[in-house]
C-alpha cells in the first residue's frame, strides 16, 4: 500500500480527541450516500413510466404503421402484406381500415375513432387486445348465431341475430352506459343514397368486448369492428386505411419502416412507432435529464461537505503535514493524501448509496408498496425499470464530483511551508 493512501485513511478513522473530525467525514459519506440512492431509484422510477408507456402504446397498435400519402386508401393491401412479410425482422402483418364514427345508445351519443380489424391477425400485432376486460375479440365476426345456422360465435342469453360485433375502451362504454350484449347505433359520416336523399350511414353492432388498456386517451375514443363491416361502414369497397406490421426488434423500427418504403415505394408510407410518438418519448427523456441534474445537486451539497471535512483535516494534521515534509516528504505527497482522502469518502459513499438504491429498487419492483391512484395515473403502483448505463453516469458524476471537491482542500495542504507548519498550535 502507498504511504499516501496508508496516511489518508489514519486520518479518517480519527482517534477519540478528534471525533469530530470523524463525525464530518461520516456525515459526507450519507451525504453522497444519498444522493446516489436518490439518483438510482428516481431515474429507475422514470424508465419503468417511460417502459410501461411505450408498452402500452405498442400494444394498441405496432411497431410500423404502412399508410397511403394519398389518403384514399390501400387500393391492394394483401399484395402489399405478402411483399412486406418477405421482409427480414418482420414477424406479422394485419390490415386495417380507420375511421371516426357518432355511437348512439338511448339518449347518450359519444363521438369514436373506429378501427376495423381481423380479429386473428391484430392480435399477433397487438398484444393488449389478446386479454380483454369482458367478452372476447373473436365475437366481431359472428357475436350472435346467423340466422338458419348453428355455427358462428354465440353470446349467452342473447337471440338469434345478423348484428356484428364491437369491443371498444371501458370509458366508451362506461359514457354510453353499455354492458356486455347490448346493442349500439353506429353513425357513418359517409353518406348513403335512399329515396329521401343522402343520409348518414348507420349501422347497429352488438357489445361483444371490452377493454381497459390504462390510457384514458384509448379507453374513451377507440372501438373495434370486424373488418369487412368497417370497410362498409366508410365507404371504402375493397381498400384498407393501412397495415400494421410487428417486428422482432422494436428499436429497429426506423429500419424496418425505411426497408418497407424501398420495397413497396409510392404511395405507400411507412412509419414506425418511434416517429409517430417523437414528441412524447422526446420530453420523457427531456424529463429524465432534468431531473437527474436536479438531483444532481443533492450530490454536490455532499461535495461542500467533503470539502469543509478536508478544510478541517487540514488544519487538525498541520503539524503533521510539517513534519511528513521535513521528513522528505514532496509536496505531490502530501497533494495525494487528501486527494485520497475526498475519494474514499466519495467512494464510500457511491457504493453505500449504489447498494442501497438498488435493493430499493428490487423492492419496490416486489412487493410494490407504493401505490398509486389509478383514477389519475395508468398504473396502480410505481414501476421500476433499473438501467446499467444510468449506474455507469451516475457513479462516474459523483466520483468526478467528489474528485473535483478535493482539489482546493489538498492543494492548500501541500503548499503549506513545514516550519511554520510544526510551529502551528
Amino acid at each position: 500500500m502507498r504511504y499516501e493512501l496508508f496516511i489518508s485513511w489514519r486520518y479518517l478513522k480519527a482517534r477519540r480527541k478528534q471525533i469530530f473530525i470523524s463525525v464530518i467525514s461520516l456525515i459526507s459519506v450519507t451525504g453522497v450516500a444519498l444522493g446516489v440512492a436518490a439518483l438510482v431509484v428516481t431515474l429507475s422510477v422514470m424508465n419503468g413510466f417511460r417502459r410501461d408507456l411505450r408498452e402500452k402504446i405498442i400494444g394498441m397498435s405496432s411497431h410500423v404503421v404502412v399508410l397511403d400519402q394519398r389518403n384514399m386508401g390501400l387500393e391492394e393491401p394483401k399484395i402489399a402484406q405478402k411483399k412486406i412479410e418477405k421482409i427480414e425482422s418482420v414477424v406479422a402483418v394485419a390490415p386495417f381500415v380507420y375511421g371516426q364514427a357518432i355511437l348512439r345508445n338511448g339518449d347518450r351519443t359519444s363521438g369514436a375513432v373506429v378501427k376495423g380489424i381481423f380479429p386473428e391477425e391484430t392480435k399477433k400485432v397487438a398484444s393488449l387486445l389478446t386479454n380483454l376486460k369482458e367478452g372476447k375479440l373473436d365475437y366481431l365476426e359472428f357475436p350472435l348465431k346467423k340466422k338458419g345456422s348453428s355455427q358462428g360465435r354465440i353470446l349467452p342469453g342473447n337471440p338469434i341475430g345478423d348484428e356484428k360485433g364491437i369491443v371498444m375502451g371501458a370509458e366508451l362504454a362506461k359514457n354510453l352506459n353499455l354492458s356486455l350484449g347490448m346493442s349500439v347505433l353506429l353513425i357513418s359520416p359517409m353518406d348513403v343514397a335512399t329515396q329521401l336523399g343522402m343520409i348518414p350511414r348507420m349501422e347497429k353492432f352488438r357489445l361483444v368486448g371490452i377493454f381497459d388498456s390504462g390510457m384514458y386517451e384509448y379507453d374513451a375514443s377507440l372501438a373495434y369492428i370486424f373488418f369487412p363491416a368497417a370497410q362498409k361502414l366508410f365507404n371504402l369497397g375493397e381498400r384498407a386505411t393501412g397495415i400494421e406490421v410487428k417486428i422482432d426488434d422494436i428499436f429497429s423500427a426506423d429500419k424496418v419502416a425505411a426497408l418497407i418504403q424501398q420495397e413497396l415505394g409510392y404511395p405507400y408510407w411507412a412509419r414506425s412507432w418511434m416517429v409517430t410518438h417523437r414528441n412524447l418519448f422526446a420530453a420523457l427523456k427531456l424529463e429524465k435529464v432534468t431531473m437527474f441534474i436536479i438531483l444532481v445537486l443533492i450530490v454536490l451539497v455532499a461535495a461542500f461537505n467533503i470539502i469543509s471535512t478536508l478544510m478541517m483535516m487540514t488544519m487538525e494534521k498541520t503539524k503533521d503535514i510539517g513534519i511528513l515534509k521535513a521528513m522528505g516528504a514532496a509536496r505531490s505527497g502530501v497533494l495525494k493524501i487528501f486527494l485520497f482522502e475526498g475519494l474514499i469518502i466519495g467512494v464510500l459513499g457511491t457504493l453505500i448509496g449504489t447498494v442501497v438504491g438498488y435493493v430499493a429498487c428490487r423492492l419496490l419492483d416486489k412487493y410494490q408498496f407504493i401505490k398509486l391512484p389509478q383514477d389519475v395515473y395508468y398504473i396502480s403502483s410505481l414501476p421500476v425499470h433499473m438501467q446499467g448505463t444510468d449506474f455507469i453516469y451516475i457513479i462516474s458524476v459523483v466520483l468526478l464530483t467528489s474528485l473535483i471537491a478535493t482539489i482546493y482542500p489538498a492543494y492548500k495542504a501541500s503548499r503549506l511551508d513545514p516550519c511554520e507548519a510544526i510551529r502551528y498550535e
